[in-house]
């Protein structure tokens, strides 16, 4: 029988300052990861809109920490059935997904920056997995690398 590998744990303190800006233009402060999936912490200032993307390979799940603003979610036609496409109001303590393929764009209110946490699944590839697309909105930050 095979010995499984062992991957040591770890704990680690969410940093004062972002180690990257996403794709989609908010700032990333990275936390940990496993083989399945990555933890990251993500800000978006107040008032700001970020860009609209969709993933090559990962999907996500979110929670909102901190701040109030909306999402906007879009998933192309599955077979036999039409697309779905909605925009969701986020606030302290919701938590929703990124399904494969989902185009998506959100924004912060104004008042109080939009903070929450994302498990990545699999872990983040690097750049080429961000798509631009078409949102709703203009987006009003900078992207980082696609």
């Amino acid at each position: 029988m095979p010995i499984p590998v062992r991957i040591p744990f770890e704990t680690k303190t969410l940093s004062a300052t972002p180690d990257a800006t996403a794709p989609d233009g908010t700032a990333v402060r990275l936390l940990l990861s496993l083989r399945g999936g990555s933890l990251a912490h993500f800000e978006l200032p107040a008032g700001a809109v970020s860009h609209a993307v969709t993933h090559r390979t990962v999907e996500e799940i979110w929670f909102i920490v901190s701040g109030r603003g909306s999402i906007w979610r879009r998933q192309k036609g599955l077979e036999r059935q039409e697309g779905l496409e909605r925009i969701e109001s986020l606030s302290p303590g919701a938590s929703f997904t990124i399904p494969l393929g989902t185009a998506f764009q959100f924004r912060a209110e104004a008042g109080a920056p939009l903070s929450f946490v994302a498990i990545t699944m699999p872990p983040w590839p690097g750049e080429g997995e961000a798509v631009p697309v078409h949102g709703p909105w203009r987006p009003t930050v900078a992207a980082g690398p696609t």
